[in-house]
């Protein structure tokens, strides 16, 4: 008898604010590209901003702590890189790094430039 392959429970962090529509059906691509890895994802910047407003800073501050709970229940925290990195995603890693989470950069296209898109700075 096959033992079943456990799934890893991943926390999946991708920009959420400026071109909020596009970078949604960004986020449907990362989190399809992890299904696609036999993983277990969330993403709770896609989760709690169908509830709670993003523009409203207590409301936006309350998703984030939410999202902050799930992350230390995470066997990983997966940063999806190829549009650079978002201020929510730079203390997301912060956050990660603080409670000793294994972190994992990713990519799931080809970019023209992406000189810089491993650094905080684009």
């Amino acid at each position: 008898m096959r033992k079943k392959k456990k799934l890893l429970r991943v926390m999946i962090e991708s920009p959420y604010a400026g071109d909020v529509h596009d970078n949604i059906l960004y986020l449907h691509s990362c989190m399809m590209d992890s299904l696609n890895r036999g993983e277990a994802p969330f993403a709770s910047h896609g989760f709690y901003t169908e509830v709670l407003n993003d523009d409203v800073q207590k409301e936006r501050a309350l998703g984030i702590k939410c999202g902050y709970a799930w992350m230390k229940a995470a066997d990983r925290v997966i940063f999806y890189i190829d549009k650079g990195w978002s201020k929510g995603m730079r203390d997301a890693f912060i956050t990660a790094s603080t409670l000793g989470k294994d972190v994992e950069m990713r990519r799931i296209s080809k970019i023209e430039n992406q000189e810089n898109l491993t650094s905080f700075d684009a």
